[in-house]
């Protein structure tokens, strides 16, 4: 195992391990899989999101998941990130950024200053 528990269990930050500690109770941590059903079928993909759910709500099944997901992380992958490349002024220098594949680029139309 390339990264321990505990390394994960810093990385992960408050949030995640709260999560992660919620959902293995029985009837509370299906109706917390209820509540981030939406979150959850974003970052993973319609089909795979909504099987997560499926399980996590389903009340022995999805209790064991969570239990051994704990330890191993998900078993459902996310969908890969989308990598918007943008050019700046100067067309030789190109910028990368990275974002969520639900955040799309700014698409504002840019109106320029106006002088007199």
């Amino acid at each position: 195992m390339a990264t321990t528990v505990k390394r994960k269990l810093f990385k992960a930050g408050g949030w995640g391990i709260a999560k992660r500690l919620i959902k293995p109770i029985p009837i509370i941590g299906s109706l917390f899989a209820v509540g981030l059903a939406a979150y959850e079928i974003r970052k993973k993909g319609l089909i795979p999101g909504a099987v997560h759910v499926g399980l996590d709500v389903t009340p022995v099944v999805g209790t064991a998941k969570n239990v051994v997901e704990i330890f191993t992380g998900d078993w459902i992958p996310d969908k890969p990130t989308k990598t918007y490349k943008l050019t700046s002024a100067t067309p030789s220098t190109p910028v990368q950024v990275t974002g969520n594949v639900s955040d799309p680029p700014d698409s504002s139309p840019q109106t320029p200053p106006v002088t007199q």
